[in-house]
């Protein structure tokens, strides 16, 4: 009985590790996990963020749409090619895009580049501009199938002025002080000056300039320096 009881309790600790292990166990089953690397996907499936289509063709395993998409995780890369029905990562930007027969339904691919740590970059006109920047300059371009238009765009981080075409996305706190007409601006021929408010009180800026939160129009006036709409508006910090 001695002998026994001693092991009654070397028995407990036993079974209290196992369902230990168990329950861990099922715990980290039923963790979400992260998908690395590339999967095979019907057409009508999500794309996971950060995810991009690198090809798609017919499946008679995908019934509905009958078309597959052959999918690739780009975190940790700079360049990839993909289809232009791809979802583009933020950030992301395409740098060229042609014809091509391993993208079923469109027909199109797109090259693709991470901006991260870029400050410059030439993508064709549809694609993303990322937060931030800037649209400086626009041209025909062979190389931007669809479009036949590229951009040239720039990062305005750490910078207070710059000149952008006129379909350039204006980053928030950003104002328009004067428009003009330029020929490096393909497709609107209009260029903008542009400038940040950092410290300032007070600023002139043309009618259609976007109003950072926190400013008033106080006043309005005729000008020649904003070809377009020809009046300016005085603002004022609120």
């Amino acid at each position: 009985m001695k002998t026994v009881r001693n092991r009654i309790p070397h028995l407990v600790t036993v079974v209290l590790m196992l369902l230990g292990m168990m329950t861990a166990a099922a715990q980290a089953q039923a963790a979400p996990q992260r998908l690395t690397g590339s999967a095979t996907v019907c057409s009508n499936s999500p794309i996971p963020a950060g995810w991009v289509i690198t090809s798609s063709y017919s499946s008679s395993g995908c019934p509905g749409t009958g078309v597959a998409y052959t999918i690739a995780d780009v975190a940790n890369q700079t360049y990839a090619t993909v289809c232009s029905m791809s979802p583009i990562p933020a950030g992301w930007v395409v740098t060229s895009s042609y014809s091509s027969a391993g993208c079923a339904g469109t027909g199109v691919a797109y090259t693709i580049a991470n901006t991260a740590n870029q400050t410059r970059a030439t993508v064709c006109s549809m694609s993303p501009i990322p937060a931030g920047w800037v649209v400086t300059s626009s041209y025909s371009s062979a190389g931007c199938a669809g479009t036949g238009v590229a951009y040239t765009i720039a990062n305005t981080a750490n910078q207070t002025y710059a000149t952008v075409c006129s379909m350039s996305p204006i980053p928030a706190g950003w104002v328009v002080t004067s428009s003009y007409s330029s020929a490096g601006c393909a497709g609107t021929g209009v260029a903008y000056t542009i400038a940040k408010l950092t410290t300032q009180t007070y600023a002139t800026v043309c009618s259609f300039s976007p109003i950072p939160a926190g400013w008033v129009v106080t006043g309005s006036q005729s000008t020649s320096s904003c070809a377009g709409s020809g009046v300016a508006y005085n603002i004022r910090k609120a």
